[in-house]
């Protein structure tokens, strides 16, 4: 269908360029990541294995790779429902940097909201690409289906 072909690359060239951008220049976000991260990373960083980066830099250098390939992938319909849940997982974390709530500032509050409420957006639309089967039937009812023909099939 021409929506999906016009929907998917529109929805998936926030993330590829946010990646992108991200990956030219990681230390802004790295910082703005520190207050979400030492409250999340942070308290279980000694039962992590010695290899799992913990580092917030390299932590929003993997997101911003994650947002570029997933985005490309969903843009040129490749496993588009595997990679909208890959940018809706990659949004999550990307969206509670946005801490509105706790900026004293009018002006930077109200950014940080409409931050946040874009976020919020842009998992919304995500969570539709993802549920997307092109008009097929889902898994499920396929599933639900074959198991009722091999019962049928079966001689009682």
């Amino acid at each position: 269908m021409i929506l999906r072909r016009v929907a998917r690359p529109l929805l998936a060239a926030a993330f590829v360029s946010g990646g992108i951008t991200t990956l030219r220049n990681p230390t802004p976000p790295a910082k703005a990541a520190e207050p979400v991260l030492d409250n999340t990373v942070g308290r279980v960083r000694d039962s992590l294995p010695e290899q799992a980066p913990t580092d917030p830099e390299t932590l929003v250098k993997l997101d911003a790779v994650v947002k570029i390939g997933a985005g490309l992938a969903l843009g040129f319909g490749k496993v588009p429902r595997l990679a909208a849940l890959l940018l809706a997982g990659s949004l999550v974390p990307t969206t509670a940097v946005h801490r509105f709530w706790d900026t004293e500032d009018p002006g930077q509050r109200t950014e940080q909201q409409i931050h946040f409420l874009k976020n919020l957006g842009l998992l919304g639309g995500l969570l539709i690409a993802a549920a997307d089967t092109h008009g097929k039937p889902s898994l499920a009812w396929r599933g639900k289906r074959a198991a009722r023909e091999a019962r049928d099939r079966v001689p009682v």
